[in-house]
C-alpha cells in the first residue's frame, strides 16, 4: 500500500492544476481537498495508486448500500497531502495503511510494529478531530522485490543478504522511500544498505517498475505486495526480519465530525470481510484484467453480503 502512499510532488501539481481550474470561483466543489457536497455528505478520498481507489470505491459504496449520501475524492496524492485535509474535515473518510500512517504522519520515531501495538499508538496521538475505525485483516507492506536473476544470482531471500552486494545494485520506487523510515532510511540504519543508486517514480508506477525489473534495468523495487504482477512475473520479494515494513493494515481514517453511527458500522463491516487474499483478487482484476473498479467493489460487497 499499504504502502506505503507516495507522490507528493505529483498530487501537490493536481492540486494546484485543479485549484486553477476554478479561475478564482469560491465553489469548494470544484477543489478536490475541500469538503464540497451537501449537508451531510460523506466524503470518501483516494490517494493517488488504483489500490486506494478501489479501496476508497468499497467504502462508498458500502456508505451508498446503506442510504448514506457519498462524494467521492480520488486520486488525490500522497498522505502528505491529503492528511491535513481529514484533520480539518475536507475529507471525511480515507482509506489508509495503519503502520505507515503512524510513522509518516503521527510519530515518525515509533517503533510499533504489529497491529495491536500500532493502532494503540495511533489512537493515543492522533490529533482530536480524527480516528481510526477497525483495521481490517488486509495487508499491503512496501517490499524490497527483486527480480528473478539478481535473487539467484546474488542467493537472495532476506533483505539482510543485500549487504555484501547493495551497492552493486540500482533501487528504485517513489520518491518518498527515500526519506522515509519505512524506506532506504529504515534500510541503512536496520541492515547497513547503501544501494549504488536510489531511482525515484511517481506514485502508481507499479507497472514501471515491474518492466525495468524484469528488463534488469533496474534490480530492486518497493512493490507493494498485493500487486499482481509480483507472481505473474516471478518477482522476488525479500523476507524482512527486521520489520523495516511494520504491519500495514487497511484501516479507515475517518474525521470525526463527518461520520456518524450508522457510516461507521458501514466501514466497520468492510474491515470485517477484507482480507490480504481479497485485496490480491480484486488487484488482478484492476490491474490486469482491466476490470472498472466500481464493478469490482460492486462483486465484492455483494459477494461479502454488504450490498
Amino acid at each position: 500500500m499499504k504502502n506505503i502512499i507516495r507522490g507528493a510532488a505529483l498530487g501537490l501539481v493536481t492540486v494546484l492544476a485543479l485549484s486553477a481550474c476554478g479561475g478564482g470561483d469560491d465553489d469548494d466543489s470544484k477543489n478536490p481537498l475541500s469538503g464540497g457536497g451537501e449537508k451531510g455528505t460523506i466524503t470518501v478520498g483516494g490517494a493517488n495508486f488504483p489500490e486506494s481507489g478501489l479501496i476508497g470505491e468499497l467504502y462508498a459504496q458500502a456508505l451508498e448500500a446503506k442510504g448514506l449520501k457519498v462524494q467521492r475524492k480520488f486520486n488525490i496524492g500522497a498522505r502528505e497531502i491529503y492528511y491535513d485535509q481529514v484533520v480539518k474535515g475536507g475529507i471525511s473518510v480515507m482509506p489508509e495503511y495503519n503502520g505507515a500512517l503512524l510513522t509518516t504522519s503521527v510519530d515518525k520515531a515509533s517503533t510499533a510494529a504489529t497491529t495491536e501495538e500500532i493502532n494503540a499508538a495511533l489512537k493515543a496521538k492522533l490529533p482530536a478531530s480524527v480516528e481510526i475505525l477497525d483495521s481490517a485483516k488486509a495487508e499491503d507492506k512496501d517490499s524490497v522485490t527483486v527480480n528473478p536473476q539478481t535473487a539467484t544470482k546474488y542467493k537472495l531471500k532476506s533483505i539482510a543478504d543485500l549487504k555484501p552486494v547493495a551497492n552493486q545494485l540500482i533501487i528504485a520506487g517513489p520518491s518518498e522511500f527515500k526519506t522515509r523510515q519505512q524506506g532506504l532510511v529504515g534500510l541503512k540504519a536496520k541492515y547497513g544498505l547503501e544501494f549504488k543508486k536510489f531511482q525515484p517514480f511517481d506514485a502508481g508506477a507499479q507497472a514501471t517498475l515491474v518492466k525495468l525489473l524484469t528488463e534488469d534495468k533496474i534490480q530492486a523495487a518497493d512493490l507493494f505486495t498485493t500487486d499482481p504482477t509480483i507472481e505473474q512475473k516471478k518477482l522476488v520479494v525479500l523476507e524482512d526480519p527486521q520489520n523495516v515494513f511494520s504491519a500495514q493494515n487497511v484501516t479507515p481514517l475517518i474525521n470525526k465530525s463527518a461520520v456518524y453511527a450508522d457510516a461507521r458500522a458501514a466501514l466497520n463491516a468492510v474491515s470485517a470481510k477484507l482480507t490480504t487474499q481479497d485485496l490480491l483478487d480484486m488487484m488482478k482484476r484492476v490491474a490486469i484484467d482491466k476490470d472498472d473498479q466500481e464493478a469490482v467493489a460492486k462483486d465484492w460487497l455483494k459477494k461479502s453480503g454488504l450490498a
